[in-house]
C-alpha cells in the first residue's frame, strides 16, 4: 500500500467494515511527518559491534529539522557511538503518546536510514534545533564528550491503527509537512470528549449512518477525525470528514458546529 491523499479503509479496528466510502483524509506521508512532529522520543536501534548482525535498540529523544530528519545528541560512551562508529545504518521507531490503552490500535511510524555525524557548519542550526525539545539539554550539550548525529532518511514505514499501514518513500516524507492542527489536536480531543460526546453520536449518525450509545474522538486532522463507536455489533471505528478543510482550531470549531447543527435538524 501506498501513500495517498484518501484513505481506503472503511473503518478503524477489529470486526467487519461498514459500507461506508472513503472519506479524504492526510497521505501516509504527511501523517509520518505529524508522529514524527509530536512524539521527540522513539526507540533507536543500532547493529550491535558487540553482536555482530543483531539490532541493540534503546530510548532516544531527537529533535527535527525541516525536511522531518531526526537530530540526536549521543555520548561517546553510549552503545549506539560505537555502533554507529562501526556501520551507520539504523531505524527509529516513534509511537502515539496517547493510546488510551490501545497500543496496537494506535499510529507508530519507523525511518530506516543512516544516521551520521554532523559537519561543523551544521552544528548551530542542530544544536538550535535539539535544545528547543529539550531545553534541559543545554547544561550537557557542550560537553565534549557529545555530539550531534543526524538520520538521513533512505525509507519510512507508517502504521495507523489497525489494518492501515505502508511505505513512504524518503522523497514523500521529505516533502510533507506535519498536519497544522498537530499543536492543537489533543486540546480539540479532550474538548469534544468531554462537553460533546451526544454531538458525536449525532455526528456518526448523520455522516456515516452508524448508530451507537457512545461515541468517542480519537484523532482529529484538517480533513476529518476519528471516532470509537459503542455498538449493538460491538466497538467500531470510522472516520468522518469535515465539511471543508480546517487549518486552525477556530476552523475547526466552526466546521464542528455547523455539522453538528446539520445533524440535530435531520434528527428533529
Amino acid at each position: 500500500m501506498t501513500s495517498s491523499s484518501t484513505s481506503t479503509r472503511k473503518h478503524a479496528g477489529p470486526g467487519p467494515a461498514s459500507d461506508q466510502p472513503a472519506v479524504p483524509e492526510p497521505s501516509f506521508a504527511e501523517r509520518a511527518r505529524t508522529l514524527m512532529y509530536l512524539g521527540r522520543l522513539g526507540s533507536l536501534s543500532t547493529l550491535s559491534r558487540r553482536q555482530q548482525g543483531f539490532p541493540f535498540g534503546s530510548v532516544m529523544p531527537y529533535g527535527l529539522d525541516d525536511r522531518g530528519r531526526p537530530i540526536f545528541l549521543i555520548s561517546t560512551m553510549a552503545m549506539h557511538t560505537q555502533n554507529l562508529q562501526a556501520d551507520p545504518r539504523a531505524s527509529l521507531l516513534v509511537t502515539q503518546g496517547d493510546t488510551d490503552g490501545d497500543a496496537l490500535g494506535a499510529s507508530r511510524v519507523t525511518l530506516v536510514g543512516n544516521v551520521l555525524p554532523l559537519a561543523e557548519p551544521e552544528i548551530a542550526e542542530a544544536r538550535k534545533l535539539y535544545l528547543a525539545s529539550y531545553a534541559n539539554s543545554k547544561y550537557w550539550v557542550d560537553f565534549e564528550d557529545f555530539s550531534f548525529y543526524r538520520m538521513d532518511v533512505v525509507d519510512v514505514y507508517y502504521v495507523g491503527g489497525f489494518g492501515v499501514m505502508g511505505w513512504v518513500s524518503a522523497a514523500e516524507y521529505e516533502r510533507s509537512q506535519p498536519d497544522p492542527l498537530a499543536d492543537s489536536m489533543t486540546e480539540i480531543i479532550q474538548h469534544m470528549n468531554a462537553d460533546h460526546k451526544d454531538a458525536l453520536v449525532l455526528l456518526a449518525r448523520k455522516f456515516v449512518g452508524m448508530e451507537s450509545q457512545e461515541a468517542t474522538m480519537t484523532a482529529v486532522d484538517r480533513l476529518g477525525f476519528h471516532v470509537r463507536l459503542k455498538t449493538n455489533d460491538g466497538v467500531r471505528g470510522t472516520r468522518i470528514a469535515f465539511l471543508r478543510e480546517a487549518r486552525t482550531p477556530a476552523e475547526t470549531r466552526k466546521v464542528l458546529v455547523e455539522m453538528v447543527q446539520q445533524a440535530r435538524a435531520q434528527a428533529g
